[in-house]
């Protein structure tokens, strides 16, 4: 497959970007080679700057549920866009998104927008701390909530990629206050909150982990951190910049039956725009200002282009619940198609999935942690990763990552992806 114009294109942008892309997973160094630099997308498909056509299973990292370029979704922004980019300003926009997020979320009576799923994250924990009165928080091994100070230890996603331990420009002071814990055990949970009793405000999560690989959670996980939350009297803050909107109308929450404090989005509520949002109970985000003390603010939040994008996306799903299903229907379809071809491998190998995610994991072992995600065998993922790139099968550049589905995709090219595994 010719790559000419993607090299020469990296090569240029290594003088003028650091490390020649700007987000650091791209860069393709954990698998090696150089990164694809893609020219347009259509549906299921995307196509580099050389003409090369790639069947798509990072979806925008999962933002693109429909499928790139949807009619509707491009025609609403074509008409919004000649209004203006940016106001400063309220627009009814807002009021509308925030009218049909709360209305199909359990448990969220108030939302505020921000332009990124770090944002998001960074300030449920400001406003959870806020609320509560207390600075320490707990997070789990390998998952990635953003790449503010107090969550880059021990984060999945690019960090578990890099294997990057200690971030230089994260003092001691702010790392103190992030405790961290394994995946799926709550006795390590409950040792941490024993151990700092009254001093933890919240418990943030992905509650499907999708920044080392899909991972599920074990039976019992997540009600029993509900149980310490409302014991202790600590916030459950669910990350679902990824799970949001993509596993059900509700989310995790709805799909996996927990109410969580704080909820945090992106990339499904923007329909491929950059946003972020965080919500929950109405007594906890009064606490923001201007109705309380909590300060957080965004010169871009609740961009109007943004705005309109995501709420077309999101009134097709509501308006169409059945996409969900033919999602699931789809992600079963490939993870037993590439369990068949991958047997005759004879190498071990475990695939993960929950909704529209997946994950391949060479392992002999469960995938159930970020302990035991790091201990599968990267050398044969990255080998994986270029046979199937080299047979137009675009997959997130790295082992830890989860791979998303669109609805775009036909069961055609989940066959071509399947018989590409076998290769």
């Amino acid at each position: 497959m010719n790559t000419t114009l993607s090299v020469k294109l990296f090569e240029r942008a290594c003088q003028t970007i650091p490390g020649g892309v700007n987000s650091p997973v791209r860069a393709f160094r954990s698998v090696g080679g150089t990164p694809l630099f893609i020219s347009k997308a259509k549906g299921a498909y995307l196509f580099d700057a050389d003409g090369n056509k790639y069947i798509d299973y990072i979806s925008s990292w999962g933002a693109m549920i429909l499928g790139h370029a949807h009619d509707s979704v491009v025609k609403a922004i074509q008409e919004r866009v000649a209004y203006s980019t940016s106001y400063g300003a309220p627009t009814e926009l807002e009021v509308e998104m925030a009218e049909l997020i709360t209305g199909m979320v359990p448990n969220v009576d108030l939302i505020r927008m921000v332009s990124s799923g770090t944002e998001a994250c960074m300030s449920a924990i400001r406003l959870a701390r806020g609320f509560t009165g207390r600075n320490k928080f707990i997070k789990f091994e390998g998952h990635y909530h953003g790449h503010a100070d107090s969550f880059l230890v021990k984060a999945g996603s690019g960090m578990a990629t890099f294997n990057i331990q200690a971030v230089p420009g994260v003092t001691a002071g702010v790392a103190q206050d992030t405790l961290t814990c394994p995946f799926n055990d709550p006795e390590a949970v409950r040792l941490l909150v024993k151990k700092h009793h009254a001093g933890i405000a919240a418990i943030i999560l992905e509650p499907v982990a999708g920044n080392m690989g899909c991972i599920l959670p074990e039976k019992g996980f997540l009600e029993e951190l509900r149980s310490i939350c409302d014991e202790e009297n600590m916030l459950l803050i669910f990350d679902e910049v990824m799970t949001g909107f993509r596993l059900a109308p509700g989310g995790a929450q709805e799909k996996l039956g927990i109410r969580a404090d704080l909820v945090t989005y992106g990339k499904v509520i923007g329909g491929g725009m950059p946003v972020g949002a965080f919500g929950g109970r109405r007594e906890i985000m009064e606490h923001l200002a201007p109705q309380g003390k909590v300060y957080q603010a965004g010169t871009l939040s609740g961009n109007p282009i943004a705005m309109i994008a995501g709420l077309t996306t999101l009134r097709i799903l509501k308006e169409n619940p059945q996409i969900y299903s033919e999602l699931e229907k789809k992600t079963r379809y490939l993870k037993e198609g590439m369990e068949k071809v991958l047997e005759k491998k004879g190498f071990p190998f475990v695939i993960n999935h929950f909704g529209s995610m997946i994950s391949v994991h060479f392992s002999a072992q469960p995938v159930r942690n970020f302990a035991t995600s790091s201990a599968s065998n990267t050398e044969r993922f990255n080998e994986f990763f270029h046979s199937m790139l080299d047979q137009g099968i675009y997959l997130p550049p790295s082992a830890f990552e989860s791979w998303f589905l669109n609805n775009a995709l036909s069961f055609r090219d989940l066959d071509e992806t399947i018989e590409a595994c076998g290769n």
